[in-house]
């Protein structure tokens, strides 16, 4: 491999920049890829990016904040991508579990979590750690 990760994503294919090289130097374990532009995702809303670990959910906060996690609610497995975003949260469209965007963590009553993804915004492009398999 040529030392860029592909990865297939609602902006189109796209391999990292200058960023990853400096990313990686900092971070060896990981591979920042560029998933697209900030301005891609909706405020209050969500993206999802296919990669070989699964479906991974973008979602945007009203602050521009991304966040990302596995795109599966640690209740049922419904979409999270699908749920409605509010503050640093989301809610699962199926059983209405909500889960902190932060830490992945359900909220209170209810336990479990949905796996946290790195993510980073560099002047508006947003990168995604995505784990090398080895």
């Amino acid at each position: 491999m040529n030392g860029y990760l592909q990865v297939n994503s609602p902006f189109g294919k796209l391999r990292a920049n200058g960023l990853y090289a400096a990313m990686q130097k900092r971070k060896m374990r990981m591979n920042w890829t560029q998933i697209g532009n900030l301005e891609d995702i909706p405020r209050q809303g969500s993206r999802v990016v296919n990669t070989a670990a699964g479906e991974i959910a973008l979602f945007r906060s009203v602050d521009d904040q991304v966040f990302a996690l596995d795109n599966r609610c640690p209740h049922k497995g419904g979409p999270l991508s699908q749920g409605i975003v509010h503050g640093k949260r989301v809610t699962c469209p199926l059983h209405s579990w909500v889960i902190e965007l932060e830490s992945g963590n359900a909220v209170e009553p209810d336990v479990g979590c949905a796996h946290r993804h790195e993510v980073r915004v560099a002047h508006g492009v947003v990168f995604l750690e995505v784990r090398a398999e080895v």
